[in-house]
């Protein structure tokens, strides 16, 4: 009857405190899966597709045989979609044949082999409508908050302006879509190329001459592969400054960026003490460039001095060069620790600079602007323990310790002579 009773008084205890703080809180849900990579690619089917100058093959043929391979290659968690342009219509009305645009395949996990067979069928037909297809493949690819990426195979420029593809571009940038555009040009034209490059550039994106079968395949392959390594997190657009004093202030993050030829760019970075920096760069070969070329990223002090200059980071790519470097803060600020000891614990953090240099060369008509390509990955992280050494003093206390060094030496040197020179005459 007593455990009766307290377990009824345990009981409308647990009640009334339920009730004047309301109920116990639930488990938080596990954080959603992250949005998978979503790339379209958009294939121009106009009728100059048919033209033979790629190692003797057809521009279509060679297009469909990187689809194909492309296809097959196509990391498992890529959800890929497929657009075409100029593909049905075969009259001569300009108002229908630029209405010209399908999506032959949705946006999604991929059927390998329904894939193809789409692509198989296609042929050369009608106008070439660059505008209206991207616009439309930004719908197909939705919206979200991981960046999706477009990429425009074609031949030829834009045939039915309005919509001007380069409009369109800056116009979808300008909706904050986190959405790029890379433009693969199939044909060496001077109009093309500067449409292309328009459209990449306005979108953060690049341009790719192909100018072989094994170069367009090659290109489509790594555009589809970066989607997957970049859709998760987006680069912050920053503009970095031609002075270490006016430069932004960065915190650890990705980071976008265009650089002109042959330019220096800077950037702020705080460093506090027991802290490492680690920071790399990359510039991506949006347009023809002569040889003999590179990257250098380097960390400075506010006042100019060199702290650290990086080394070239391959990146597995030839269309990307890219250079890295890691500073640490401890061994730099331990004089200044030894003289502030005594002063508040608060310690200031180190400015630390990053340039970015390059020393490109556009080849002869070549667009210097907009600027290349930047993408700039800082991180500070705990600065990683470096085994201790034998510590041999510094200032008088090191220079008496190698005098008595080099005496003794000297002795011994002496002894080991006197002893070998009197051995020699005996013998």
């Amino acid at each position: 009857m007593i455990n009766f009773r307290r377990s009824t008084a345990v009981l409308l205890g647990l009640l009334a405190t339920t009730a004047l703080t309301g109920p116990a809180p639930a488990w938080a849900d596990e954080e959603p899966a992250p949005e998978p990579p979503r790339v379209e690619l958009v294939l121009d089917v106009s009728g100059s597709m048919r033209a033979a100058d790629i190692d003797g093959r057809s521009r279509i043929s060679v297009a469909q045989h990187a689809f194909n391979e492309v296809v097959d290659a196509l990391p498992e968690e890529t959800q890929l979609g497929i657009r075409v342009l100029g593909a049905t219509y075969r009259g001569k009305d300009k108002k229908v044949g630029c209405q010209d645009t399908q999506q032959i395949v949705p946006v999604g996990p991929v059927d390998r082999t329904a894939a193809k067979a789409a692509v198989a069928t296609l042929r050369p037909t009608g106008f070439t409508p660059v505008g209206l297809a991207l616009r439309s493949a930004a719908q197909d690819l939705g919206s979200g908050a991981t960046t999706r990426r477009i990429v425009l195979i074609t031949d030829g420029e834009d045939t039915c302006a309005p919509p001007d593809p380069c409009e369109v571009a800056r116009e979808l940038a300008a909706q904050g879509t986190s959405l790029v555009v890379d433009t693969l040009g199939l044909a060496p034209d001077e109009k093309v190329r500067r449409q292309l490059l328009c459209i990449a550039s306005a979108t953060g994106g690049t341009y790719t001459a192909a100018q072989s079968a094994e170069e367009l395949t090659g290109r489509i392959k790594q555009l589809v592969e970066r989607a997957g390594d970049t859709h998760t997190r987006a680069p912050t657009v920053v503009g970095g400054a031609n002075a270490c004093d006016s430069a932004p202030l960065l915190a650890p993050g990705v980071y976008a960026d265009r650089e002109a030829f042959s330019e220096h760019r800077y950037y702020r970075v705080p460093v506090r003490p027991g802290q490492e920096l680690r920071a790399s760069v990359s510039i991506a070969l949006d347009r023809p460039v002569n040889r003999d070329y590179g990257v250098l990223l380097r960390a400075t002090a506010a006042d100019g001095r060199e702290l650290v200059r990086g080394a070239d980071a391959g990146s597995g790519r030839a269309d990307v060069l890219s250079a890295g470097l890691r500073w640490s803060a401890t061994a730099d600020d331990e004089d200044a620790a030894e003289t502030t000891e005594s002063s508040a614990p608060v310690v200031e953090p180190t400015t630390v600079c990053l340039v970015v240099s390059n020393s490109f060369a556009p080849r002869p008509g070549t667009a210097a602007t907009p600027g290349m390509p930047v993408e700039l990955t800082v991180d500070v992280v705990a600065a990683a323990p470096a085994p201790d050494g034998p510590d041999l003093g510094r200032g008088w206390v090191l220079l008496a310790l190698l005098t008595v060094a080099g005496l003794i030496t000297g002795l011994l040197a002496g002894l080991l002579t006197r002893w070998w020179v009197a051995t020699w005459r005996e013998n």
